[in-house]
């Protein structure tokens, strides 16, 4: 029941207004208008929309292929879990080269590469195997970020597991050394060494590592005592003379030469020396 009016003079006419009228069509004007803006604004970010939908299932579809690569590795299907690692690597690199690379891209091509290099030593293919190693080792370097360490670390552990396959103890050896020292002491790397410095006939070596790797708990205490025993006996078998015996004694602790074969082994070929 507002009795007030609104009056729009325009020469020769004049236009009264009740004041509800005028608010009414004040809120409707501004309503149309917004919806109108929102309406332009939607329409104009359509094209954003779809770009970005098609990149979305682009990464989608990368993501599903390394799956489907880890998948087929588990799986024994190796021929398949290299092509679904190459169709990552080639959906990543679309990506990249459309201005859309992915934040851990470098990481993401690192890994795929070493599922095709796990699937290709599988496949008994070293040549493809140590260009998918070398890829990887170039997309994940040592001084980059944590990510890239971890994995870079993990890619030269791998190399070496593959070198002793191949009956190379002195490159899978090679590829330990080269890591960190943090990294070397890890159980995993200190089970590689062991295992390559027995087959290079590096026995010294390899019952440090074992004493390392019972302190570590790798082992069960009878299993860690039974693999120093035997490597000691192959010490206490390599000595050609009794002073050389006699310096092998000396350097192993004194938990082992208390065990009663270790000392009677040694005793006995102290007698045949």
């Amino acid at each position: 029941n507002n009795q007030g009016t609104v009056t729009l003079y325009w020469p020769p006419y004049r236009i009264d207004l009740s004041l509800n009228m005028v608010v009414l069509l004040l809120v409707g004007g501004f309503v149309t208008l917004y919806a109108a803006l929102r309406a332009l604004a939607t329409l104009l970010e359509l094209p954003h929309k779809a770009r970005r939908w098609r990149i979305q299932q682009k990464e989608r579809a990368m993501h599903g292929a390394l799956l489907d690569a880890l998948t087929h590795m588990l799986g024994g299907r190796f021929l398949r879990s290299r092509k679904a690692a190459a169709a990552a690597l080639s959906q990543e690199s679309a990506l990249a080269s459309g201005g859309q690379a992915v934040p851990h891209g470098s990481q993401l091509r690192a890994l795929a590469h070493m599922v095709a290099a796990e699937a290709s030593h599988a496949l008994q293919d070293r040549t493809t195997r140590e260009n998918h190693l070398d890829q990887a080792l170039q997309n994940a370097p040592m001084r980059g970020s944590v990510a890239e360490q971890e994995m870079h670390e993990g890619a030269q552990m791998r190399a070496a597991r593959w070198s002793l396959d191949d009956r190379d103890a002195g490159a899978a050896l090679e590829r330990l050394a080269a890591l960190p020292q943090g990294a070397a002491r890890r159980t995993l790397a200190l089970r590689i060494k062991l295992k390559a410095t027995r087959q290079a006939q590096q026995t010294q070596e390899a019952l440090d590592t074992a004493r390392l790797l019972g302190k570590h708990r790798a082992f069960s205490p009878s299993a860690a005592q039974s693999i120093v025993r035997g490597l000691a006996t192959e010490l206490i078998n390599g000595a050609h003379d009794t002073v050389q015996l006699q310096q092998v004694w000396a350097s192993l602790e004194a938990s082992e030469r208390s065990m009663p074969e270790l000392a009677i082994h040694a005793a006995q070929r102290l007698a045949a020396l």
